[in-house]
C-alpha cells in the first residue's frame, strides 16, 4: 500500500540516537553508526522523531510500503528491552515514550486531607512522543495543553483533565512542529476522538498551538466539535468557547 513512512538521509546522519529515543515504536536503531529503519511495519509514518534530528537527516515521504503492524512493534519493543537489559518499553532505554493506561483516576475521599490525586491516566503526553495508535486515544475526549497551562491553572486536573486524554506542547520552543499537524489529524482520523479542548495561554505565541489545531482539524476527513480555552497569567479562565 501507498502511505507514509520515515526516510533516512544517511550522509547526513552522524549517528546521535536522538531519533531512536524518540520513536516509540522502535522502528529505528542505530546500525554501524547510522540510523537505520529495521522494518516498515513497525514506522507508523507520524514523524515523532523529525524535530529530534540535529542534522536534518529524517523527512516523511509518501511510497509503496507494508502496513504499520503496532502489535508487531510493540512486542519487538519489548523484546529489543529485554535483550538490552533497558527499559522493557524502549530499546533506546528511554522510558519516557512507554505507553502506559494508568485507568481511571481513583476519587479522592470526600472530607479528607491529604495530596490531590492526579487526574492524568496515561503516559507519554509529550505530542513528540504520543502514538495516535494508542488504545487509549480510542474514541476518546482529548485535552491538548500548551506547556505553561498545567502550571498557571490550579483546577487543571479536576476541571479539565478527568476523564479525558492529555498531550502537551509548545508552540514557541518545540521544533518539529509539522509532526504535531499530523498526529493531531491522525488522533481525528486514525484514533477517532470525540473532542478536542486545546488550552493555551493568553500570550501571543501561545495562539500557534490552536492554529495548528484548527489547521490539522481542517485537513482531516472527520469533523470533530474543538473547544478552545484561554488561560490568564494569574491563572484564570479568560474564554472557553467553542471554535
Amino acid at each position: 500500500m501507498k502511505r507514509k513512512i520515515i526516510r533516512i538521509d544517511e550522509s547526513k546522519c552522524d549517528g546521535c540516537g536522538l531519533c531512536a529515543t524518540a520513536c516509540a515504536e522502535g522502528a529505528i536503531k542505530i546500525i554501524d553508526g547510522k540510523a537505520r529503519l529495521v522494518s516498515e511495519t513497525y514506522c507508523d509514518g507520524l514523524g515523532a522523531c523529525l524535530g529530534e534530528c540535529p542534522q536534518g537527516a529524517l523527512t516523511v515521504e509518501e511510497r509503496e510500503a507494508q502496513v504499520f503492524d503496532e502489535e508487531a512493534a510493540m512486542a519487538q519493543v519489548k523484546k529489543d528491552g529485554a535483550v538490552t537489559g533497558s527499559h522493557a518499553a524502549h530499546p533506546a532505554g528511554c522510558p519516557s515514550a512507554k505507553m502506559m493506561d494508568f485507568g481511571a483516576a481513583e476519587p479522592a475521599p470526600a472530607g479528607r486531607p491529604g495530596p490531590v490525586p492526579s487526574a492524568l491516566s496515561h503516559w507519554p503526553v509529550q505530542l513528540h512522543l504520543i502514538s495516535p495508535a494508542a488504545p487509549y486515544f480510542q474514541n476518546a475526549d482529548v485535552v491538548l495543553a500548551a506547556d505553561c497551562v498545567a502550571y498557571a491553572l490550579g483546577g487543571f486536573h479536576e476541571n479539565y483533565l478527568k476523564g479525558r486524554r492529555l498531550c502537551i506542547a509548545c508552540p514557541k520552543l518545540d521544533s518539529g512542529q509539522e509532526a504535531y499537524a499530523e498526529k493531531v489529524r491522525a488522533l481525528i482520523d486514525e484514533a477517532k476522538i470525540n473532542t478536542l479542548t486545546v488550552m493555551i495561554m493568553q500570550v501571543p505565541c501561545c495562539s500557534g498551538l490552536l492554529a495548528l489545531a484548527q489547521n490539522a482539524a481542517r485537513d482531516a476527513r472527520r469533523k470533530i466539535p474543538i473547544k478552545a480555552v484561554v488561560v490568564g497569567l494569574k491563572g484564570d479562565v479568560l474564554s472557553e468557547d467553542w471554535v
